[in-house]
């Protein structure tokens, strides 16, 4: 394996690993508004998690790069604090990728905190837990198989981006050339060796994800009684 390659895959990794961190962060309080909210703007909220989920990539990596560029909004904001562009950024990838998975991350979650219900929740109350506390103590812990598959699927979603990365990011060596980037590259180029070694290691990956995610819901089932 050549060393742009490798220089790829970690940069996938640390791409992913952050992902995965600042979604789960994001999207707890999110799924837990989503599962137990009465509100009128859940039916507006909850399609708008779930788009990434069937807008093209390009389209959706389309307009974040107007937005992340630096005449857009959020883009010339960060030009004028920082000096640099978020476009074509490992920032500016980041926060494309965290858009991009964003309902795998959610809904994962939204289901565990629905099955959990409030009985739960009241019962730590009438013993003099604070709602947080409720939610640390009971809560999560009953969630626990909804964070693996949220983590677990975010993770690989994002290793396997493609559409959303080469918009807002492009393919900058050491930068924003992920694992996804390198193969489309090497089979421009016909090197399908390299292509191959790449794409067979993600169809590996994709295959051990799958593996995971059902031996969490069989060994880890959400108790609810």
């Amino acid at each position: 394996m050549n060393e742009g390659d490798l220089s790829a895959i970690l940069l996938t990794l640390k791409l992913a690993g952050a992902t995965s961190v600042i979604l789960l962060l994001l999207s707890t309080p999110l799924a837990w508004w989503l599962a137990h909210t009465r509100s009128r703007l859940r039916w507006i909220i909850e399609p708008v998690v779930a788009l990434p989920l069937v807008l093209p990539p390009t389209v959706l990596g389309f307009y974040l790069l107007i937005l992340l560029g630096p005449a857009g909004t959020l883009g010339s904001a960060w030009v004028a604090l920082t000096g640099d562009s978020l476009a074509f950024s490992f920032a500016g990838l980041l926060i494309a990728s965290v858009v991009y998975s964003l309902p795998f991350a959610v809904q994962p979650l939204q289901t565990a905190f629905q099955a959990v219900g409030i009985k739960h929740m009241e019962a730590a109350a009438t013993l003099g837990a604070s709602p947080f506390d409720a939610f640390l103590t009971v809560a999560s812990p009953i969630a626990l198989r909804g964070y693996l598959t949220a983590l677990v699927l975010t993770f690989a979603h994002t290793i396997g981006e493609f559409g959303v990365v080469l918009m807002v990011g492009g393919n900058i060596p050491e930068r924003t050339r992920v694992i996804s980037i390198a193969i489309f590259e090497h089979v421009e180029t016909l090197s399908y060796g390299d292509a191959h070694r790449l794409s067979i290691g993600l169809l590996v990956f994709s295959f051990l994800v799958l593996m995971a995610v059902t031996i969490l819901h069989r060994r880890a089932p959400v108790r609810v009684g």
